[in-house]
């Protein structure tokens, strides 16, 4: 059973109020680290290192498993601040280094290097996908423009980084079957769509070990590709 507050600009549908709230599986998260890392790779061997911030020694940190913290749900528009990208055709685009996001499922959303400006430029954000490729999301570490395809998701009472971002991707994700190209996942239904976090001992977003969960991921799979090569 749901319960939720209806607004009066909510919608009086079942999808509407609907929300997921099942504690995303560990390799549901690996797998968001693994891509992440997987396309970083990729453009720093491709000569565009200049996109990504120095890496910082980490040191392995203990943190609870999953399903020992406790969890609550929050509003998307009560964790983020959300606006819209821009359109910008192929026609009207330049070639140049900066990242345009497109409603992709692949390459991180990133679908050309363009030398244009407009407002929609960001940097450290997730670019979520309301059209195309729905619920789709990605971290963007670098500045790049977005689509009007693509919203752009930065944190409200935390200051975002790498860490954050990607756990909260994944959370995002876990909400993409009720989303389809018939029912589009618009601002309205961002704004209203329920998620499911760990908190503190206080009932707040526990961003800390969001950070730190995901640290240990990433440290993890540098090991593992360290160990591959010897």
């Amino acid at each position: 059973m749901v319960e939720t507050t209806i607004e009066p600009a909510d919608e009086w549908l079942h999808s509407f109020y609907y929300y997921n709230d099942e504690l995303p599986a560990d390799n549901d998260l690996e797998n968001t680290v693994a891509d992440y890392l997987t396309f970083e790779f990729n453009m720093i061997a491709h000569g565009r290192d200049y996109l990504f911030p120095p890496k910082k020694k980490r040191k392995p940190l203990t943190e609870p498993p999953l399903d020992a913290k406790r969890w609550a749900e929050f509003l998307i528009e009560d964790i983020f601040d959300i606006k819209s990208g821009k359109r910008l055709t192929k026609a009207d685009m330049i070639n140049g280094d900066t990242p345009f996001i497109g409603a992709s499922d692949s390459n991180n959303g990133v679908t050309a290097f363009i030398g244009n400006e407009n407002i929609s430029a960001d940097e450290n954000v997730l670019g979520v996908n309301y059209n195309g490729s729905v619920v789709e999301n990605f971290y963007h570490p670098y500045r790049c423009l977005f689509s009007d395809d693509v919203k752009r998701f930065k944190l409200k009472n935390s200051v975002g980084n790498e860490f954050k971002y990607l756990f909260l991707k994944t959370i995002i994700l876990q909400q993409k079957s009720k989303y389809t190209y018939g029912y589009k996942f618009n601002e309205t239904r961002m704004r209203r769509q329920k998620i499911f976090l760990p908190v503190t001992d206080d009932g707040a977003p526990d961003f800390d070990y969001m950070a730190a969960y995901v640290k240990n991921l990433v440290a993890a799979q540098y090991r593992k590709y360290l160990d591959y090569i010897g």
